[in-house]
């Protein structure tokens, strides 16, 4: 690799040729404040908060964006740098909502830390917004409001280029400068798939999740409700941030004991109906491709795709699997099975459900995720609102004991556990099918090829003298990829394929804990959560099949029969139809 010598405040330093001067700083640990900075997302140079001194230059220059040179001397810290940022911060906060005692993203909000370094005390411009912002909560998932937006982009740089749909964009000028979605609409009348990806990027509190934890609060102090709660594979990989824990600490033993202690009648775990999951789509799979059904089939575990699917690739529906998703599974079994053996009237139990997913709000909410009109889940929280549950409770998480889930319905493998990581819900189906089809046991069960975090990853997973050919896609740029070659008939070997709304799965997903965009700029934080889910598979669990799990196998006894039986397509099926867009 080609270096370059510069110095930065004085100092020498050699630099990968290509980078620029924010890279070159915070690879030696020099402080550059950003604020619409996003690696390889929006480097804009918009904020202006970078600001630097070159010596020789005429002007101050963006550090974000502007390209090392050799000889290069960089200054980050003169008073000139300092009073330049100082007064366009000023101007920011100017036009800023700062109500940050109330605010969800106080503590975790990067304008907060920004001001806090560069020492504000007083903002020396009058407040600048010349009309009241309304803010747009019509959405299940996401609330936006206006008079907290810095006008970074970066939201609507992820929803338009990471996951290709361009729900919001800007409108006005000036100070009347505002992000919206077109015609003045709000995010519900959008084509936003709710994934949350736009509020895990935001640098402050304009985007955040619908907060459901009062009706959770009530309905534990209800004494007429059972209130039984089931986490998501992913919450144990990135709960633990929101107390001060590394990043990719697993949590499952403290997570359960948490539930208990917030006050929740029974603590079960998502993982048991992800098992049950691989059961039925890996049974829909053998059925379609020994049968002659359509193929590929494509998952349907996460909502934000089902309802990118359903507006953008209608035609293609008959692709995607009839199974609910693990959360709307797990709602139904608890409902219908859980229930009669508790002797509990259905009407009387309350369903949570802890997701790293702000989709799965909408996905509640949804007529197709319910039985005889009664819903699957009551309510699905984020991790995030689950952590401040916990701080409302006065709960010291770090301080719990280690705890297991509920047992039956909180048993599960590493096949159930892998589904938080892009390429998981691929590798857990085709350990059960290779098994399935070939009657024996497979000699190695890891599937090394669908992991990681490249955009559209495919593979072949041999089971006797079938050979199936699967795909693995995440991110809705990616997903679009692949959604155009299958409507222009490029996929007709494949038979599998994975689709996944958030970029790296649900370990990513938009409800998952906030972490700062200068965090991520050296580290992928996907990749560490995700390895803490493969851990727990590994290293963990005793079994790694989801075939394997003795109580799985006792739930299709006693209840559901075979998959894809009767019974399975009334609690653990459903269809989607065509939903109406409105651009691209």
């Amino acid at each position: 690799m080609e270096m370059l010598n510069i110095k930065i405040n004085g100092q020498d330093y050699q630099v990968p040729k290509g980078s620029t001067i924010l890279e070159a700083a915070r690879a030696n640990n020099i402080h550059i404040p950003t604020l619409c900075y996003l690696k390889g997302i929006n480097e804009v140079g918009a904020c202006r908060m970078c600001l630097c001194e070159i010596k020789g230059g005429r002007a101050l220059v963006a550090a974000c964006v502007y390209p090392c040179n050799e000889g290069m001397e960089v200054f980050t810290n003169t008073p000139v740098v300092r009073e330049t940022r100082r007064a366009v911060l000023d101007l920011i906060l100017s036009n800023h909502n700062r109500e940050c005692t109330t605010c969800e993203r106080s503590g975790v909000c990067e304008l907060q830390k920004v001001s806090e370094e560069m020492g504000i005390k007083e903002i020396k411009f009058p407040p600048q917004k010349k009309e009241t912002f309304t803010i747009d909560e019509v959405s299940p998932s996401v609330v936006r409001d206006g008079s907290k937006c810095i006008l970074c982009g970066r939201c609507v740089a992820v929803c338009r280029d990471v996951q290709g749909l361009g729900a919001m964009g800007p409108t006005g000028r000036g100070f009347k400068k505002s992000i919206d979605p077109a015609f003045g609409m709000s995010l519900a009348e959008s084509n936003c798939i709710n994934c949350g990806q736009c509020i895990i990027n935001c640098p402050v509190g304009a985007l955040k999740e619908k907060d459901d934890t009062d009706k959770v609060w009530a309905a534990l102090a209800d004494p007429t409700k059972h209130v039984v709660v089931h986490s998501a594979p992913s919450i144990r990989a990135g709960l633990g941030e929101a107390f001060g824990l590394p990043v990719g600490t697993l949590v499952s033993k403290k997570l359960a004991a948490l539930l208990r202690r917030i006050g929740f009648d029974k603590v079960f775990d998502t993982n048991f109906a992800a098992d049950v999951c691989i059961m039925e789509e890996g049974t829909e799979l053998i059925g379609r491709v020994t049968k002659g059904g359509v193929l590929p089939l494509i998952t349907s575990c996460s909502p934000g795709w089902v309802k990118y699917a359903e507006m953008y690739y209608p035609d293609l529906l008959a692709h995607v699997s009839s199974c609910k998703s693990p959360q709307g599974m797990m709602g139904s079994i608890l409902k219908y099975h859980y229930a009669k053996e508790a002797g509990i009237d259905v009407k009387d139990i309350f369903v949570v459900s802890i997701m790293p997913c702000t989709a799965k709000k909408y996905e509640v909410a949804r007529p197709e995720l319910a039985v005889n009109g009664i819903p699957d889940n009551d309510v699905s929280l984020t991790t995030r609102e689950l952590a401040r549950m916990a701080k409302q409770a006065g709960i010291d998480f770090n301080a719990l004991p280690d705890e297991e889930f509920d047992s039956y319905y909180g048993d599960y493998t590493g096949a159930a556990t892998i589904f938080g990581a892009t390429g998981g819900v691929m590798e857990a189906a085709a350990r059960t099918a290779v098994e399935v089809i070939t009657g024996k046991e497979a000699e190695n069960i890891d599937y090394e090829g669908v992991r990681g975090i490249e955009g559209v990853k495919t593979a072949e997973v041999k089971a006797g003298d079938l050979t199936l050919k699967v795909m693995v896609a995440h991110g809705g740029a990616n997903i679009r990829t692949v959604m155009d070659k299958l409507r222009a008939g490029e996929l007709k070997d494949v038979h599998f394929i994975e689709l996944m709304a958030c970029p790296g799965g649900c370990v990513n997903g938009g409800g998952q804990p906030i972490v700062n965009a200068q965090d991520k700029m050296f580290r992928d934080i996907r990749v560490e959560r995700a390895a803490a889910l493969y851990h727990e598979d590994k290293d963990v669990l005793k079994y790694r099949k989801s075939h394997e799990n003795p109580s799985v196998q006792k739930l299709y006894k006693e209840f559901l029969g075979e998959p894809n039986s009767h019974t399975a397509h009334e609690y653990l099926h459903t269809k989607y139809s065509a939903k109406p867009k409105i651009s691209k």
